[in-house]
C-alpha cells in the first residue's frame, strides 16, 4: 500500500484513503477476500491517523468492499465492476495505484478550433489544461474539451475527478469512454519543469458519452512513460 498524497486536493483525507484502496482492489493488489492488516498497523503504513483510517474503511464498507467480522478482522470483497471515482482514470504508477489529483493551468470558453476532431452538438466548448499526478509524482499534461452543450466550467467548480464535477455541478454523468493509446510529443503550452515541448512520450485519445449519441467530451493526455502506464484490465 502508498501513502496518499501530501499535496493539496479537494477531497477529504478519508475519501482520498478510500480512492487509493479501490484502486488497489480494482488492479488485484488488494486480492477478493484477503484479510487487511490490523487497524493500527495499516495507519501507520498509509501514514493516516486511526480515525482517518477508520472513516476510510467505513465508507468501502458502505460501498460493499468489504466484509467486517467481529473478532477476526477486515477482508476484501471485491466488485464486479469498478466503483471509484477514478474508475476511468487508467493511468498507473510504474510500481502500481496511486491517488490522481491535478493541477489546473488554464479555462477557456471557446470556438472549437478546426483541427478538433468531431464531437457534442455545439460549435464551442471549455477547454481545460491541467498537469496531473499520481500521489505526489506529475506523470502527465493534459487538455479536456466539454461540448458546450453540457454547460459550461469555470476554475472555482473544478475538481480533481472533471467526471465528479459533472456530476455535481452539471448533473449529468459520463458512462462510457474509448481510449485510442499512441506516442506522441509534448505540445508547445506543456508548463515548466514537467518536460521540454517536443519530447516523446506516451498520448491517449479520449472520446466519452454521456446520455446522447454523441460523444460530449474529447480530451488528450500526455504521460511520461517513465513514472506512469497505461492499464486496461479486462474483466
Amino acid at each position: 500500500m502508498t501513502h496518499p498524497p501530501s499535496r493539496s486536493t479537494a477531497l477529504p483525507k478519508y475519501i482520498q484513503l478510500t480512492e487509493l484502496l479501490i484502486r488497489d482492489i480494482d488492479a488485484g493488489r488488494l486480492l477478493d477476500g484477503e484479510r487487511l492488516p490490523p487497524e493500527r498497523e495499516m495507519a501507520v503504513a498509509l501514514g493516516a491517523s486511526i480515525g482517518t483510517l477508520r472513516k476510510a474503511l467505513a465508507e468501502l464498507d458502505r460501498k460493499g468492499l468489504l466484509d467486517r467480522v467481529q473478532g477476526s478482522g477486515n477482508y476484501v470483497r471485491k466488485p464486479r465492476k469498478p466503483m471509484g471515482v477514478y474508475a476511468m482514470f487508467r493511468l498507473e504508477l510504474l510500481s502500481g495505484g496511486g491517488l490522481p489529483t491535478a493541477d489546473v493551468l488554464q479555462v477557456d470558453a471557446m470556438h472549437k478550433p478546426q483541427d478538433l476532431p468531431v464531437f457534442g452538438d455545439s460549435p464551442r466548448a471549455t477547454r481545460i489544461r491541467r498537469r496531473r499526478y499520481l500521489n505526489d509524482v506529475a506523470i502527465a499534461v493534459e487538455e479536456i474539451w466539454l461540448d458546450a452543450s453540457a454547460g459550461v466550467l469555470t476554475p472555482q467548480i473544478l475538481g480533481d475527478s472533471l467526471y465528479q464535477t459533472y456530476l455535481t455541478e452539471l448533473n449529468f454523468w459520463i458512462t462510457r469512454a474509448e481510449d485510442r493509446v499512441s506516442i506522441s510529443t509534448l505540445p508547445a503550452w506543456t508548463p515548466d519543469g514537467f518536460g521540454p515541448a517536443g519530447t516523446p512520450c506516451g498520448y491517449i485519445e479520449r472520446f466519452s458519452w454521456a446520455a446522447g449519441p454523441n460523444p460530449i467530451e474529447f480530451s488528450r493526455t500526455w504521460f511520461d512513460t517513465d513514472k506512469s502506464v497505461y492499464v486496461q484490465r479486462l474483466k
